[in-house]
């Protein structure tokens, strides 16, 4: 029977490549060295801390220190049920709402405080600041037109956009549909001369 290897040397040197690949593994599945214990921090009266910290409604709440050990702590599950949420009626569901204020000493509430605030209407989008002023027809091609804005002349058919903005949806002999993709917002521009 024969193994390939007809080389001494290849053996050997076979063999202690495998003996090397067995240590390592031996030696990542089971580390017989522990780990090396963190060296301790020297206190100071800066890196003392007090037990206790501020929340941000300003309440003053025990610190707790981060632990590894993985059980339960029932005294942190009782503190946790404790807590009550005292809101101050303020729906965050709804745009534009205030807190309610509490009634006053001789029972009564401020009116014009308590009604919500109604939204701001919405702005109409800007207009479309394009101008229609020709065709650019040629046998057997689809129809395109002439728009321009400010000083920039476009060329554009049926379904092009114009100024990474503006979509040509239709032309018509006397106008040409164009939609804002930013807004939303479709207007018809007349043919004009100049």
């Amino acid at each position: 029977m024969k193994l390939g290897i007809e080389s001494r040397k290849q053996v050997i040197l076979l063999v202690g490549l495998g003996g090397i690949a067995l240590l390592v593994l031996g030696r990542a599945l089971w580390p017989s060295m522990p780990a090396a214990a963190p060296a301790a921090e020297p206190t100071t009266a800066t890196t003392v801390r007090s037990g206790v910290r501020h929340t941000a409604s300003g309440k003053v709440a025990p610190v707790v220190e981060p632990r590894l050990d993985p059980t339960l702590d029932l005294n942190l599950l009782r503190q946790s049920e404790e807590t009550k949420y005292a809101g101050n009626g303020r729906n965050i569901f709804v745009a534009g709402s205030v807190p309610i204020e509490p009634a006053k000493k001789n029972g009564t509430t401020d009116t014009v405080s308590a009604t919500l605030h109604e939204t701001p209407p919405i702005p109409a989008p800007p207009p479309i600041t394009l101008k229609f002023f020709g065709f650019a027809n040629r046998p057997g091609e689809m129809k395109k037109v002439f728009l321009s804005q400010g000083d920039d002349i476009f060329i554009a058919g049926e379904g092009d956009i114009v100024d990474r903005r503006y979509r040509v949806v239709h032309i018509s002999p006397t106008t040409v549909d164009v939609e804002d993709v930013i807004n939303n917002n479709r207007q018809s521009l007349p043919l004009t001369r100049g």
